[in-house]
């Protein structure tokens, strides 16, 4: 099957593979006291232009947003957001858990960018004191779950209207890679330098087994995140084997190398898919996500051809979800478009 589901179903790059076999080798101090996990902090720290960030690592990008939300959040508070956010529907209630009880609210916007005035609107809603959640954060997701991006400068503007209100500034980075591919700007400038207080930097969809790194560029967030983080069962014993991921994916840039192979196969693919009749693009293909509306005798026959892709809940249409990676093949791009095809004429 060539399984176009998600970035999730992929392996992982050999050379991540080297990086954790040659951790093995040998003892090594825990709990994040190895030489290894110190390097790569600093490596985050020059990657960002941050020598100030905190930088921890976890396993999981559940994990990394519901920390990283919990240290911003009371639990009292608001974490405002794209209604379709990973967050906000598919993390199972971890950042509500784990930061004692926060409310998310959703917002609605267009291709997945927030809208400014949209989030300025909502934060300016009368507000009866205790008798409502009070605002504490905003969380933006680069890329965003329609695939497309926020520039720089529509993320610094989102940001000054949290920070205008007293807000904290969260970024979803699971695909933060595909992203700066795409803008061609520096991490620091899609980050600290527009506004973000605290990135999830994500590692597992582009290459790794199962690293993320959670950049907190204000740094008065740390102490509260080292406890958490321990409290919330992401402190391990043998943290050299997650530094090792990450040391790997950052070394000579593969980080970016992976996700531009991504980006292109999704480039590719959205080109291939829009000139086959009755398929029409949902969204901008900006990262790796391929969202398309297609009759359902086409999703039908893509099924029974062998491939994999996940059918999006839009009503009243028949929507597929497709998404890239590092290691998708052209063939299977090719193969799907030219099956595609077929289905369509016949």
């Amino acid at each position: 099957m060539s399984d176009f589901r998600s970035d999730n179903v992929t392996g992982a790059h050999p050379k991540i593979l080297e990086a954790v076999a040659r951790a093995a080798v040998g003892p090594a101090s825990a709990y994040g006291e190895d030489a290894l996990t110190g390097r790569v902090v600093d490596q985050v720290r020059d990657l960002f232009e941050a020598p100030q960030a905190a930088v921890f690592l976890v396993a999981t990008g559940t994990a990394a947003n519901a920390l990283a939300l919990s240290v911003m959040v009371p639990p009292y508070g608001a974490v405002y957001g794209y209604e379709e956010s990973h967050i906000n529907v598919d993390e199972c209630g971890a950042p509500e858990f784990f930061s004692g009880g926060a409310k998310l609210v959703g917002l609605p916007a267009e291709h997945g960018r927030l809208d400014p005035a949209v989030l300025a609107a909502a934060l300016d809603r009368p507000n009866h004191g205790v008798h409502h959640v009070k605002p504490a954060a905003l969380s933006l997701t680069q890329a965003t779950c329609d695939g497309t991006v926020y520039a720089p400068a529509r993320a610094a503007e989102l940001a000054a209207v949290a920070h205008g209100r007293g807000l904290k500034v969260h970024m979803d980075g699971a695909r933060f890679a595909n992203a700066i591919v795409r803008l061609g700007c520096t991490p620091a400038e899609a980050t600290w330098r527009a506004g973000v207080d605290a990135l999830s930097f994500g590692a597992t969809k582009n290459g790794t087994l199962g690293v993320e790194a959670v950049v907190l560029f204000d740094p008065t967030l740390a102490e509260a995140f080292a406890y958490r983080r321990k409290r919330g069962g992401h402190l391990f014993s043998k943290m050299r084997f997650l530094a090792a991921q990450m040391d790997a994916y950052l070394e000579d840039g593969l980080w970016l190398e992976n996700a531009a192979r991504a980006n292109a196969a999704a480039a590719r693919l959205a080109e291939g898919l829009a000139a086959v009749p009755g398929v029409t693009l949902c969204h901008p293909v900006e990262a790796n996500e391929v969202f398309v509306a297609v009759p359902e005798s086409l999703a039908a026959g893509l099924e029974a051809a062998g491939f994999g892709f996940y059918r999006w809940p839009v009503p009243g249409r028949c929507v597929l979800r497709l998404v890239t990676a590092f290691d998708t093949r052209e063939d299977d791009v090719d193969r799907l478009i030219a099956a595609a095809r077929a289905t369509a004429g016949a």
